[in-house]
């Protein structure tokens, strides 16, 4: 008794703290709702499968034989069951029903949609039923035939079961007798269970719609025009058979049903099986395309419309391979805002000149957004300093301070994405503790964040001594140099009464928050703190994007999260896996739901110091939205209501994208000839860098991933480590300057085949919301264009691009020189730009040293045109030398390799992490033209000890010019780096044998 009070206890305490936790965000609509359905979905389904059950039972045990002869093994078992009969006809239907009800409970979601279900206003070209049917009601439907064809099969077992136990059905030899109470209550279940057959069958033509086949998705020829009719014809047979049953319950003879039983089975093996066999292998195969066309096209047009990729602007784009003096002068603000910094790399950057203490951190994977600073839009890549628990030092990681001192994360740091310090520094444009910069005065405490410990305790009495932790300060005073707060927002629970303290112990497991006299009548209790997670709990109808991303919008910090409404259920729509197409570059598969139906139908921020959610409606048009917000009618906020600045921060969703690009990879083509034959196929080009960066900061390229498969049921390569689609403020052709998210194709890759890596398309999507106002979304935001090159082309593709980086010899060799001292070489994302009538490659590099405490700094710049390369110290000198001396256009880092010191925050990183200037002022040409960059291959012969000599020179180069910076002596440094110049270019002429 006392242990079944205690789990009722914990049963309370965790649907009390949930309440308040939805009632404190004003959400408590969702979580009552969902409650309130989950019940009466457990009660239809317990009653549904109990009542039915006992009530079988209750009638065969009503109406038994009483004084039927039993042999004398069914009356031991009556002797032994008979004590506990009672008990056994309440406890199975109660056990049974109690499962089912669980079972049921779990479905809530897809009731309430049937009932709030909203048309589409498409049809199917088969059925001519709007899409709605689909998606909403036939999985009801299903459901409910699938569930009652359960209880009736299950009811009709124990009525059989306890029919033979009280000698109502008895087997002596060849014959079984069956009393007439028996035979009506078996035949009229019977009936029952056949006739839900019939409706299933039924249904199962509707289904076909969304059966995934070898070819595409949808009802092809065979489905059509053999296996619906048939499902038809075997749905009208089993009604029949279930009239038979009926009547052999009033006449009692058996063999009219059994005999339509077996026509039914009979009819099902040739009408379902061997005769669609036969339409596919001699009809259709033989003629695959010709058969197929139709259905082909049909998914075509289904799966564009499904995945919202019917309005992509396709455009043909025959792109120059001839870098000419001046081509960038008409693409002079995309040149301008070229990104050097690449948000994967510089993590361990910011985490060494802005971390401060080692209980911050920054992501491993930092994000982009744009600011305005000084009346020019600047792309930024930026970073919350949030609170890391795990970095606390071993005396002060104690309960108390984890709970009540260590609470939240502060402020941001941002970078401008196209600018680079001389020595190879991001340029802050906010940084510092408290930052400071050109992002304003904003509320900087942390307390809703990507790492923010499970549960923290916060607020107090006003006049109370600050226990919170703010910011290390620097002052010599009673808090160790450390600023202290309290916390005065509204961000959880309160802890102000003995009874929420006692809950909220059983919840989190925690005598400290029953028993710690630091808990007040203020007190409130922060958890569930991580921005997704939050959004997924109070909409749990939505799919989420993988990255929330902080902006500073009115003030404020908000982590603005993408969410995403979908269907398996679009008839003719090309069915795929979430996780197979947005699983990226160093990136994992964490979905595996099948989708055939997105959109991204809401925009979400979490207020990052009260945790505030707010729903807007993004895509008003969904009807899966739609039906949502007649469930929650008050969760959803309309556009209107979002403010100017939170839309200059919104962005085209990364995941969205990924999913987008996968589609077009197939569904570009839309002549259902073509699509038959799939040599028109694209893939997304796997990450370029994999395997070239040094192992101990770059992707498991060992991971073992699936292949793909086409809607063909072509084997494609693995997509767990596709390149990432990117953010860039740029011109694509046939537009103006926007911020957009592009991604590059290149043909299907096969395994086993000699793959082609050149470019075939370039898909870019118009990410500026902005601009138009409060509640207004940008004209051109969510604007599709696909770039497609002519077939007679070779333009390389990223693969291909990088390999004539890695294979170059003046590339090769500074490189390899730069390895073999104290550091090591990460080469960052390879940017594709369609610029100057070309495309355009820009990959920065970065040098770091093996030393601890070190940070990559950006070094130099990689670029490409056609197959003509250059390697300068910035993209600007760069982009010069490829285009013959004159760009005509100006890189973000003009200038950047002349000053002597870098625009970064404090900072306390080694600074030999690279060399600033490793390579000759020219692209290195030894062979080549020289504007070109391009290599002509050595041949001397090494010179083996002059090599040696040179590598120890830029071995002590480094080291020297680490110490000098260390000492803050900039003289010393610029001498360093001189030194380290001229023992590059000795190692190359010792290389070249020169």
């Amino acid at each position: 008794m006392l242990a079944a009070l205690v789990i009722a206890f914990f049963i309370f305490a965790s649907l009390y703290t949930d309440y308040a936790w939805f009632a404190q965000l004003g959400f408590q609509q969702v979580l009552t709702t969902r409650w309130i359905a989950g019940t009466l979905m457990f009660l239809a389904g317990f009653l549904g499968m109990a009542v039915p059950v006992y009530a079988s039972i209750a009638i065969a045990f009503r109406f038994r034989p009483v004084y039927a002869k039993l042999n004398s093994q069914l009356d031991r078992y009556q002797q032994v069951i008979e004590p506990l009969r009672r008990a056994v006809m309440i406890g199975i239907p109660v056990v049974l029903g109690i499962f089912a009800g669980l079972s049921t409970a779990g479905r809530w979601s897809m009731v309430l949609e049937y009932f709030n279900r909203t048309p589409f206003g498409k049809t199917d070209p088969q059925f001519g039923l709007d899409i709605g049917f689909y998606v909403f009601e036939l999985p009801f439907w299903r459901s409910i035939v699938a569930y009652s064809s359960a209880v009736v099969l299950i009811a009709g077992l124990a009525a059989l079961a306890a029919c033979y136990l009280y000698g109502a059905m008895r087997f002596g030899g060849r014959e079984v007798r069956i009393s007439k109470a028996a035979r009506v209550q078996l035949a009229i279940t019977a009936a029952v269970y056949i006739a839900l057959q019939a409706v299933s069958l039924w249904l199962d033509q509707y289904a076909a719609l969304t059966k995934s086949n070898s070819l595409i998705t949808g009802a092809q020829y065979t489905e059509v025009n053999a296996v619906i009719p048939g499902r038809e014809i075997m749905a009208g047979i089993a009604a029949i058979v279930a009239i038979l049953f009926i009547v052999t319950a009033v006449i009692g003879r058996w063999r009219i049903s059994i005999v339509g039983t077996g026509l039914l089975l009979v009819a099902a093996i040739v009408i379902g099986g061997i005769y669609p066999w036969i339409v596919q292998r001699l009809q259709v195969k033989p003629s695959e395309r010709t058969f197929e066309s139709a259905y082909i096209e049909r998914n075509i047009k289904a799966t564009r419309d499904a995945y919202g990729v019917s309005g992509v602007q396709e455009q043909n784009y025959d792109a120059t391979t001839e870098a000419s003096s001046g081509a960038l002068a008409q693409d002079a603000q995309t040149t301008a805002n070229i990104r050097l910094i690449d948000p994967k790399i510089v993590s361990d950057t910011f985490s060494q000149l802005q971390q401060y203490r080692q209980y911050y951190q920054f992501p491993d994977e930092l994000d982009v957004d744009r600011y305005d600073v000084k009346g020019e839009t600047e792309d930024t890549v930026i970073a919350v300093r949030d609170i890391d628990l795990d970095g606390l030092s071993s005396q002060a990681n104690t309960p108390y301070n984890r709970a009540f001192v260590y609470t939240h994360g502060y402020g941001v740091t941002a970078a401008f994405g196209n600018q680079r310090a001389s020595d190879g520094k991001p340029v802050f444009l906010e940084s510092g503790i408290p930052s400071n910069g050109a992002l304003g005065d904003f509320q900087q405490r942390v307390y809703f964040g990507e790492t923010s410990p499970a549960y923290s305790i916060v607020g107090a009495p006003k006049g109370s001594k600050n226990v919170e932790l703010d910011y290390p300060s620097g002052s010599d005073d009673d808090n160790g140099g450390n600023a202290t707060t309290t916390y005065a927002g509204n961000g959880g629970p309160s802890l102000g009464n003995f009874f929420n303290r006692l809950v909220y112990a059983a919840k989190f497991q925690s005598e400290q928050i029953l028993l710690s006299d630091a808990v007040n009548k203020d007190s409130q209790i922060l958890y569930d703190r991580d921005p997704i997670a939050r959004v997924q709990k109070v909409a749990p109808y939505l799919t989420t994007d993988s990255d929330a991303y902080p902006a500073i919008v009115d003030h404020r910090i908000q982590w603005v999260v993408d969410g995403y409404t979908t269907s398996d259920a679009y008839p003719y729509s090309q069915s795929q896996s979430l996780s197979d197409s947005i699983a990226g570059a160093e990136s994992s598969a964490y979905r595996t739901d099948q989708v055939n139906y997105i959109r991204n139908s809401v925009k979400a921020t979490v207020d990052a110091y009260t945790g505030k959610v707010t729903l807007y409606s993004w895509d008003t048009k969904d009807p899966v939205l739609k039906t949502w917000q007649k469930i929650f009618p008050t969760s959803v906020k309309p556009v209107s209501q979002m403010s100017a600045q939170l839309l200059d921060h919104v962005r085209y969703p990364t995941d969205l994208f990924k999913v987008q690009r996968s589609i077009l990879g197939t569904y570009h083509v839309t002549n259902a000839n073509s699509f038959y034959s799939g040599d028109d196929a694209w893939n997304t080009p796997q990450e370029p860098t994999s395997g070239t960066n040094d192992t101990s900061d770059t992707a498991d390229t060992s991971t073992t991933t699936n292949s793909g498969t086409n809607a063909l049921g072509t084997t494609t390569t693995p997509r767990a480590n596709l390149q990432d689609p990117y953010y860039l403020t740029m011109k694509v052709p046939g537009q103006g300057t926007a911020y957009t998210l592009y991604t590059t194709y290149i043909p299907q890759q096969s395994a086993g085949a000699n793959n082609r890596n050149v470019l075939t398309g370039y898909l870019a999507v118009d990410s500026d919301a902005g601009g138009a106002g409060k509640g207004k979304k940008g004209s051109g935001y969510g604007k599709l264009t696909l770039l497609t090159m002519p077939k007679t082309d070779n333009i390389p593709g990223p693969a291909q691009v990088q390999n004539l980086f890695n294979s170059d010899t003046t590339v090769s060799q500074e490189l390899n020189i730069l390895k073999r001292g104290n550091s090591t070489v990460k080469q960052g994302n390879l940017l594709t730009l369609p610029v100057g009538g070309g495309f355009l490659y820009v990959q920065p590099v970065y040098v770091q040293s093996t030393s601890s405490g070190s940070y990559p700094l950006l070094q130099k710049v990689l670029v490409a045109f056609g197959d003509k390369i250059a390697f300068e110290d910035t993209l600007d000198e760069a982009l010069n030398s490829l285009f013959g001396g004159d760009s005509g256009a100006a890189a973000g880092d003009q200038g950047a390799a002349g000053g002597s010191d870098s625009g970064s925050g404090s900072g306390s990183g080694s600074s030999d992490s690279g060399s600033s200037d490793s390579g000759s002022s020219d692209s290195g040409s030894t062979g080549g033209s020289s504007d070109s960059g391009s290599t002509g291959g050595s041949t001397g012969t090494v010179d083996n000890e002059a090599l040696q000599k040179a590598l120890n020179d830029a071995k002590q180069a480094l080291q020297d010019r680490q110490d000098a910076y260390a000492d803050n002596d900039l003289v010393a440094a610029a001498e360093a780096d001189q030194r380290l110049q001229d023992a590059i270019q000795a190692a190359t002429e010792a290389e070249n044998g020169n």
